[in-house]
């Protein structure tokens, strides 16, 4: 006998099975779906080496503010958003 997939009973592990895996991406993903109204008004505040990980992966990244997306958009083109601005100012050392 088989063993059986947690999150559907009826449906047999696959054992490494792609398909088992973008099914659980895409459930992954859809649970964090992209944030609608202001936060895609603005660019973001994420690490440099997040964004080229982004890039490679495919996989999202968390800003500052806690949007969490896939970068797709020229930031240039958007003002910054301001709950980023003020984490990465109190983030930054005295002056």
């Amino acid at each position: 006998m088989s063993e059986l997939s947690a999150k559907n009973p009826s449906e047999p592990l696959t054992g490494g099975s792609t398909s088992v895996l973008d099914r659980e991406l895409e459930e992954l993903l859809n649970q964090h779906s992209n944030d609608d109204g202001d936060h895609e008004r603005f660019s973001h505040y994420v690490k440099k080496n997040k964004i080229m990980e982004s890039a490679l992966s495919g996989k999202p990244v968390r800003a500052l503010c806690g949007k969490k997306w896939i970068p797709g958009r020229d930031p240039e083109k958007f003002p910054v958003c301001p709950d980023c601005k003020k984490v990465y100012e109190r983030m930054k050392p005295g002056e």
